[in-house]
């Protein structure tokens, strides 16, 4: 999954930008860039292809690029080859746009039609760029407002973001988007920070917001005003990160992937923990009572990547321990089919489909979008805690 960060407070952004992206790389990407505005000055964009101390380079460490409001990304292509071109930050021709996104944004193709026969212009072969010239659109045809256009496009387009977008218009600022794609949102002592995972900002704050499905934000002077889809201003709780940057680190380890095998033992161990009463698993804390597990007739995992690999492995082990039916599938195809599932409902006396729906990095898109599409007709919610610890990659199988 690509990553994103952004910042805008009194301190220069790009270093700032640069060591979040540098967190961020457990990811995996293929290119990175910042953009960088300096009060009402004209962006700067800066890209590279490859590895992040490429931009690193290009950047002088971030010193070549003045400003204390901006967005960074690395990108793991999906639509378009790893090139300078296709990296973002992305912009309208005339700057009034520049954003940052991550997932997919699955009816690019229809929305760019309708933006070339409106004019538009396109440099990339990404969506990305669909996104942004669609915001822009949308900004110069209404309100000529952030939030309006943001709404506008939210409303068009289909798939899954996390958007981070700056406006010609409104220096200083930054604002955000969110559909099915994680981000959060960091404040600290009169400046704000937004990414799509906590060790971007953990250095810098450990209050967060989490931005909810198909809402927006607005962050500037320190301050964060969040916004459903109709544009109405909601309240959000302020959540305070407990855990350490060591978790989020790679532990002496050379690889994210080496480390993550290490922990499994202990993953697995604490999970079974979570769950034990008196010595016994006790499943009621997560609405699974014995009865309701007794009226399972089958299980369904839905997964993406090696998520996938780790359910196809977990199908023959339930079902060896449990005697009930497990299929396995790919979420990416799943969220388009209407699979015969049983009901959700553990009070009613029919039988029901928990489903667990495994993923980890890029493919938490395709897997939390298969969730909500099942949601009418299973639970993602009752999915047993000792199942949970076999989610995040294949070589969860090495503590078993």
């Amino acid at each position: 999954m690509c990553g994103i960060v952004g910042f805008c407070g009194d301190k220069q952004a790009a270093p700032i930008l640069l060591d979040g992206l540098s967190k961020l790389e457990y990811r995996g990407y293929d290119s990175a860039g910042l953009a960088v505005r300096d009060g009402s000055a004209p962006v700067q964009i800066v890209k590279a292809k490859g590895r992040l101390k490429e931009l690193y380079a290009k950047t002088n460490g971030g010193q070549s690029l003045v400003g204390t409001c901006g967005i960074g990304h690395t990108r793991w292509a999906t639509h378009g080859e790893p090139s300078e071109t296709n990296a973002h930050p992305h912009a309208s021709a005339d700057g009034n746009v520049v954003a940052v996104h991550n997932g997919i944004i699955e009816n690019y193709q229809e929305l760019k039609e309708k933006l070339l026969h409106n004019g538009y212009t396109f440099y990339s072969q990404t969506d990305t760029e669909v996104a942004v010239k669609l915001i822009d659109y949308y900004y110069k045809k209404y309100e000529h407002t952030p939030t309006d256009a943001l709404s506008h496009a939210m409303i068009r387009m289909r798939g899954s973001y996390a958007l981070a977008v700056m406006f010609k218009e409104y220096p200083g600022e930054i604002y955000v988007a969110r559909k099915d794609s994680p981000m959060i949102i960091g404040v600290q002592d009169g400046e704000c920070y937004v990414a799509s995972d906590v060790p971007a900002i953990l250095k810098y704050t450990r209050k967060v917001y989490y931005i909810g499905n198909l809402e927006m934000a607005r962050l500037a002077n320190g301050e964060v005003t969040f916004y459903n889809v109709d544009e109405e201003v909601i309240e959000k709780p302020l959540t305070e990160i407990k855990w350490d940057a060591e978790a989020a680190e790679k532990a002496g380890f050379e690889h994210f992937m080496m480390k993550e095998i290490h922990e499994q033992p202990k993953a697995v161990r604490d999970t079974l923990n979570s769950v034990l009463v008196d010595g016994k698993l006790d499943m009621s804390a997560v609405g699974l009572s014995d009865e309701d597990i007794k009226k399972i007739d089958q299980i369904c995992i839905v997964a993406c990547g090696s998520a996938y690999h780790v359910g196809v492995a977990a199908q023959y082990v339930i079902e060896d321990l449990a005697q009930i039916p497990v299929r396995t599938e790919l979420a990416s195809e799943f969220r388009y089919r209407k699979p015969l599932l049983s009901s959700p409902c553990p009070t009613r006396s029919a039988p029901s489909t928990p489903l667990p729906a495994p993923s980890f990095s890029w493919t938490i898109c395709s897997t939390t979008a298969s969730a909500s599409a099942a949601w009418p007709r299973c639970s993602p919610r009752r999915i047993p805690p000792w199942i949970r610890c076999w989610w995040a990659t294949s070589p969860a199988w090495a503590a078993i």
